[in-house]
């Protein structure tokens, strides 16, 4: 049985859910590995509120069991705490940098994430470019936005407006699925 590693925050973790172990992001994609018969186990390591230098700090631990497909997901709260965009990158890149070193045969998928483009200035065009970077220049898989077609859509997500329900999971399970199945083959 292989590896996957989901890293992230609480958008991999299933922060709100009722079942995170049936309705998270990483958990509907373990129910395709198993409905493909893929010799793959999922393993959720999402943290909520994690931000991309938590991560940095929480990485290490992680890899010392096998990881052959690691996603990696975060950046969200550092968009909501104002963390610059150029210390988001380098931190994806440091987290990146930690997983080659450890496994330098795992394959690797980046989960994306914007900004509203309501929000004024140049902030959101640097935020939306760190993601698709750090992707090109490590050669990664990727999924330019996570809550593509949930984000916004009010019975898509929980009161707070920010966590997708079950249903929305239902929706980013169907974009993320063909990002990481060419990664399984």
């Amino acid at each position: 049985m292989k590896n996957i590693l989901f890293f992230g925050d609480s958008l991999t973790a299933g922060y709100g859910l009722l079942n995170v172990s049936l309705e998270s992001l990483p958990a509907l994609i373990q129910a395709r590995i198993i409905k493909e018969k893929l010799a793959y186990q999922v393993i959720n390591a999402g943290v909520s509120g994690e931000t991309s230098s938590g991560g940095l700090a929480r990485i290490d631990l992680l890899l010392k069991q096998p990881v052959d497909v690691f996603v990696l997901e975060l950046g969200a709260n550092d968009i909501l705490r104002g963390i610059s965009p150029q210390t988001t990158a380098s931190n994806l890149q440091a987290i990146i940098n930690k997983v080659k070193a450890a496994h330098p045969h795992a394959k690797m998928a980046l989960l994306g994430m914007e900004l509203p483009g309501w929000i004024p200035g140049a902030f959101v065009a640097q935020f939306r470019a760190v993601f698709s970077q750090v992707a090109k220049s490590n050669n990664m898989a990727f999924l330019p936005f996570l809550l593509d077609g949930v984000a916004g859509v009010s019975h898509l997500n929980l009161r707070d407006g920010l966590h997708p329900t079950a249903q929305g999971y239902q929706i980013i399970a169907d974009k993320v699925w063909p990002v990481i199945q060419p990664l399984l083959a």
